[in-house]
């Protein structure tokens, strides 16, 4: 893909990801879409902590939005992903607010199997988890 996505190409995006009832659920948005990358957020819910000593997020919500933003981003960027083949998530900090900001990236386009990366940045800009993800086409 070269230059700017188009308004049409964004909404459409974020009417796929809205299908889906547990996206919905999670409240996030596409924020923006480059050449390189797709950006993801998420508000900050209350359900989604599991740690409440120190109010921190389950880990498999912030696996959840590596998945997904690995997923629509190889779609938002020329490739086709239908399913994810495997995924690996490092957890660097607690996630103890929000919104949550996912960044994803391709790492390679394939016919079969396509790959991402992404990372999840606090509001302050701060890496709290990175993960790879491969996906069937």
């Amino acid at each position: 893909m070269s230059g700017r996505p188009s308004d049409e190409k964004l909404q459409s995006l974020r009417e796929m990801l809205l299908i889906a009832p547990f996206h919905r659920w999670l409240g996030l948005d596409i924020v923006a879409l480059t050449a390189d990358e797709l950006i993801l957020e998420m508000p900050w819910r209350d359900e989604i902590v599991s740690n409440p000593m120190i109010g921190s997020a389950h880990g498999g919500i912030l696996s959840a939005l590596i998945d997904l933003t690995g997923l629509y981003t190889i779609n938002a960027l020329g490739g086709s992903a239908r399913a994810t083949a495997d995924m690996r998530v490092d957890f660097h900090r607690p996630a103890t607010s929000g919104p949550l900001r996912a960044i994803g990236k391709v790492v390679k386009l394939g016919k079969q199997l396509s790959v991402a990366e992404t990372r999840i940045e606090d509001v302050e800009g701060k890496l709290i988890a990175s993960g790879r993800g491969a996906y069937v086409g």
